[in-house]
């Protein structure tokens, strides 16, 4: 029956960090690997309670289904939070879609605007979740490579130039970004940059999709302007997910813009899953009337920071001497991303990592061309810290095991 598969079934990959988990329980096993947050910081006790309420009280909405666009409460709730703490102001309901998580929502995003000779505009390295499912729809696109404060704009801007000039210009549908602690690469973009960003955008009329899952969890420094709010929702789509702050159990995800634009993903939406489970929407929108989630997710961001410091630290400790070896030192977010030397292959290194029980996301996972060989993400959220210093030690034997056995080091 394979004979009968589409084009785009016969693109898809397995997801390697779905692959991953699999082997996460293995008993001694430390993982470095999905970006999963530390369940002990779910407030599982005050969501218990509400859900309780919620299914007894409001089971004529929490147990039916409900509308595509999402429950209007949850809605509310969500653009007051947008005002309150990121100054987005000038929203209406119409503006907001609720999604099952983002990757849903970037689903939608490539149903909506992508075919086959479509070009889109990626960073190098690229979240692997965008990339998988752009790519299913187009293999038309262009890298921006990712600097210390975010993509390479002079890089942009040239593509964008020789695009226009060869009359594809009309083909290029959207920049994608990730504004925040970008995953894998840990950086952020620059206010400098954000702001030259919209206006290349405004120059060759394309829209920026602006992906933003972590900018809650900034550990150092001061909190910078979205790019939908530099750029508003006419040049902006903005994704936004529950997953960081509140559970990746509750599958939520809201992207805001345009209402033409909404309004369309609404209709992808429908013919893909008809609606967003009405329970989990309505229990993210007693939590946020009842609770202020950012004073709520202050221990997590504490927890957060002595991770990422310690492991940081230790990187510095086993490999700071060593030539070639470097690593992003990220403000917020959950990842660092670790470059070796030219010849490394993490891809190869992995089945080694399994064997001496640690795990870490080959760098050739967040590429569109099999590059990034010599690279790999590492995430600090989820082991304890005792685990971290463990798993840094991990590395290296794997690293240096690696390295002997091909004359790299």
């Amino acid at each position: 029956m394979t004979d009968k598969f589409s084009k785009i079934a016969k693109r898809m990959k397995s997801n390697i960090i779905r692959e991953l988990l699999k082997v996460t329980g293995k008993p001694g096993m430390i993982s470095f690997g999905g970006g999963v947050p530390d369940p002990e910081t779910f407030p599982r006790h005050e969501m218990a309670e509400i859900s309780r309420e919620i299914l007894e009280n409001e089971y004529r909405y929490t147990l039916q289904y409900a509308s595509t666009e999402g429950d209007p409460i949850l809605k509310e709730e969500f653009i007051a939070l947008l005002k309150r703490e990121n100054g987005i102001e000038g929203l209406e309901l119409d503006n907001l879609l609720i999604t099952v998580g983002s990757q849903s929502a970037l689903d939608l995003v490539s149903k909506i605007f992508l075919d086959e000779d479509s070009i889109y505009f990626v960073s190098k390295p690229v979240y692997l979740g965008a990339a998988s499912t752009f790519s299913l729809r187009s293999r038309q696109y262009v890298y921006m490579n990712l600097t210390e404060d975010g993509v390479d704009l002079d890089e942009l801007e040239q593509s964008l130039e020789e695009i226009k000039t060869r009359g594809d210009i009309g083909k290029v549908k959207f920049i994608y970004v990730i504004s925040n602690f970008h995953n894998p690469g840990g950086v952020t973009i620059s206010l400098a940059k954000r702001k030259r960003l919209v206006e290349i955008a405004e120059k060759y009329d394309v829209l920026i999709v602006e992906d933003d899952p972590y900018g809650d969890l900034r550990y150092d420094g001061e909190p910078i302007d979205s790019i939908f709010k530099i750029g508003g929702k006419d040049r902006v789509l903005l994704l936004k997910t529950f997953s960081k702050i509140l559970s990746p159990g509750l599958r939520l995800g809201v992207v805001i813009g345009n209402h033409d634009v909404i309004r369309k993903m609404v209709m992808a939406k429908q013919a893909a899953d008809l609606c967003t489970p009405s329970l989990t929407q309505r229990l993210a929108a007693r939590y946020l009337q009842r609770h202020d989630i950012m004073a709520q997710i202050k221990p997590t961001i504490a927890l957060y920071k002595e991770k990422k410091d310690l492991m940081l630290a230790e990187l510095e400790k086993n490999f700071g001497d060593m030539e070639g070896f470097h690593w992003t030192r990220p403000d917020g977010g959950l990842f660092i991303w670790f470059t070796l030397p030219e010849g490394f292959n993490t891809d190869e290194m992995l089945e080694m990592g399994k064997s001496e029980n640690i795990l870490f996301v080959p760098g050739i996972a967040f590429s569109l061309d099999d590059t990034c060989k010599n690279s790999m993400r590492l995430s600090f959220c989820l082991p304890p810290k005792n685990d971290i210093v463990e798993g840094v030690r991990r590395l290296k034997k794997v690293i240096m095991e690696y390295g002997k056995e091909r004359n790299l080091l």
